[in-house]
């Protein structure tokens, strides 16, 4: 019987060992359900936002780089370009900043001029200072108006969802340098 018992014990340990192997880290929870009153989480709410965005290519100090060429047997397809493109509260570049966009667009059709956008808006103004949401989406440059994503943020904008709709009010054939107007509509808290 004594035999049988410390078989017993011996295996329970073993099976104990196994199950929980001493690693001497702190067990860390991989994920977990919490409250939403602890993130200080409001009422959502929806804001529409409108300003204008600069595309300067020309210039001194262009605010938008071409870091990818595309190859040589294509028009645009493969271009991508870096930006940091101005926010501003009206179409001329000389008005209020309110942010900055910055990411990148590149050239993804082979045979619309459509753009695969990837940007922060960064708000420098107001209660929104410091605050930024996130666009990703197709932008068909030629169409009257596109709609990208919002998905995501920080800041004021934690949570945030929602989409943008652009439409170009110039865009100067020499130089590439582009004004669009964004209108943001934001679920957010």
């Amino acid at each position: 019987m004594a035999k049988l018992t410390f078989q017993i014990f011996t295996i329970s340990i073993l099976l104990f060992l196994i199950a929980f192997p001493a690693t001497g880290e702190e067990e860390h929870m991989f994920g977990k359900s919490i409250n939403r009153k602890s993130m200080t989480l409001k009422k959502e709410k929806l804001s529409h936002f409108r300003f204008f965005w600069h595309d300067v290519l020309s210039g001194s100090k262009p605010t938008s780089m071409m870091v990818i060429p595309p190859p040589k047997n294509t028009s645009s397809f493969g271009q991508m370009n870096m930006i940091d493109n101005a926010l501003t509260l009206g179409p001329k570049l000389s008005s209020k900043i309110v942010g900055r966009a910055q990411g990148f667009y590149a050239s993804a059709s082979q045979n619309d001029v459509g753009l695969m956008m990837v940007m922060n808006f960064a708000f420098i103004e107001g209660k929104y200072n410091g605050s930024t949401f996130t666009i990703l989406g197709r932008n068909l440059v030629f169409e009257k108006v596109r709609e990208m994503a919002i998905i995501g943020g920080s800041g004021l904008f934690r949570f945030a969802r929602g989409y943008v709709q652009a439409s170009t009010h110039s865009w100067d054939f020499k130089t590439g340098d582009a004004t669009v107007q964004y209108d943001a509509y934001v679920l957010h808290y």
